[in-house]
């Protein structure tokens, strides 16, 4: 599958809405959280397979701000693994070159869990490859708000005009601000809906949607979602003549 990528035409942005871990488990008798654990391996498999196809950003939709509503147990099993998998593959991000960065309100996270965070995230920032962004604690709408918080503030202390506010400076307060837009959404476990995922983001983005649940993507299921995606005109409200012309 890889020989079919055309690497003159890859998407520079890729995000991906890691579902189904929790179903993968039960039909394996296990629970839940069986199912994060074993889910580490599809994230290095993709990671990876981005780093050495040259795609420039990859952003994982780890945790949602709606995710706090599961069961307690839960949670506190994914904050401690989430721990335990940033330390564990700290090695590996810098033998790919890979700089790990992240959105949404991080600061909300446990501690131990935020620190290890911004630990990662210090110790990849001087590479240079793959920018790998973790969304924790993270919502498109909770991002959104915030953004129109901060240009009201900027109203109400005279630092701009309502006249003044256009998309550009909308994308600007956005957490994404120094991101490119993703080209291609990839989700699995066969949902057809984007959850609250970077909602201002994915205005132009192709969707790809797989039945297999995330614990069993492997690369070589990155690189079919490429090929289709590569297989896609995208014309961005345009016409095909334009496009090809």
């Amino acid at each position: 599958m890889k020989e079919k990528i055309d690497l003159s035409n890859l998407p520079q942005h890729i995000a991906v809405i890691m579902d189904g871990n929790g179903r993968w488990a039960k039909k394996k008798g296990a629970e839940r959280v069986f199912g994060h654990r074993n889910a580490i391996k599809a994230v290095r498999e993709v990671t990876e397979g981005c780093a050495e196809l040259g795609v420039g950003f990859l952003t994982l939709y780890a945790f949602s701000t709606e995710n706090w509503g599961r069961p307690r147990l839960e949670v506190e099993a994914l904050m401690q693994l989430l721990v335990t998998t940033i330390s564990n593959e700290i090695e590996t991000l810098m033998k790919n070159n890979v700089r790990l960065q992240s959105i949404g309100d991080v600061e909300r996270l446990p501690g131990n869990c935020h620190r290890k965070l911004q630990e990662a995230i210090e110790l990849t920032q001087d590479n240079s490859g793959l920018t790998l962004i973790l969304a924790l604690n993270y919502s498109g709408r909770w991002e959104i708000a915030e953004a129109v918080k901060n240009i009201a503030r900027m109203a109400q202390n005279g630092l701009i005009a309502p006249g003044d506010i256009d998309q550009q400076m909308i994308a600007e307060q956005l957490t994404t601000r120094n991101i490119p837009d993703p080209e291609l959404l990839i989700r699995t476990s066969g949902e057809m809906r984007i959850s609250n995922f970077l909602l201002w983001q994915i205005a132009y983005t192709e969707l790809y949607m797989t039945q297999l649940l995330w614990p069993d993507f492997r690369r070589e299921h990155l690189y079919e979602a490429i090929i289709a995606y590569q297989q896609r005109e995208r014309r961005f409200g345009k016409i095909s003549e334009q496009v090809k012309t």
